[in-house]
């Protein structure tokens, strides 16, 4: 792997090591405890604002895909990353979580809801959390449907779309329940 470099606040180059550092040193200052970051991080609302605090505090997306990988979490969701470094979580793949959450997020859909909702689970697996963002919803009904209007008409209006959307969010965050 190329040595990526990382930039202390002030602009100075620094080692994974002191990046990683300061970003447990940091990261109380997000979120207080496990149960505040999994709320947070199940809407797509206030994981974007997450996501732009950190980046607007040194800690943007490569920073964090970089990290991702040397704790060998590539298939694992951001949110693992964070809680790896802030609570000794074992990160879990993208795949494991949409298993482990499939039958709660299925419980009271139609199959059309179904139909849609697994592809976008699908396309979470292949790329990531990025694929969770509202502004992406458009573009993935786009490439379900070709069409909007053919969207709304199996999935019904733009608001109870978007709300199924959101929602479903929350089941792949949710604490497992201990077995």
């Amino acid at each position: 792997m190329a040595s990526t470099l990382f930039y202390s606040p002030d602009g100075k180059p620094i080692t994974a090591e002191e990046f990683l550092q300061n970003l447990f040193g940091k990261l109380p200052e997000f979120f207080k405890n496990e149960d505040e970051l999994r709320k947070i991080w199940s809407s797509p609302i206030t994981r974007k604002v997450l996501l732009k605090k950190l980046a607007d505090a040194g800690f943007g997306k490569e920073e964090l895909s970089v990290m991702q990988s040397l704790i060998n979490a590539e298939n694992s969701d951001l949110f693992d990353v964070l809680e790896y470094i802030s609570f000794a979580r074992q990160p879990i793949s993208r795949e494991l979580r949409v298993a482990k959450a499939q039958s709660k997020i299925f419980a009271f859909l139609s199959n059309e809801h179904k139909q849609f909702l697994e592809f976008v689970l699908s396309k979470y697996i292949e790329t990531g959390v990025e694929e969770l963002d509202q502004d992406k919803l458009p573009e993935l009904l786009k490439l379900k449907y070709m069409a909007l209007d053919d969207a709304k008409q199996l999935l019904g209006t733009v608001e109870a779309i978007r709300n199924m959307f959101i929602g479903f969010q929350k089941f792949l965050y949710e604490q497992p329940v201990p077995a």
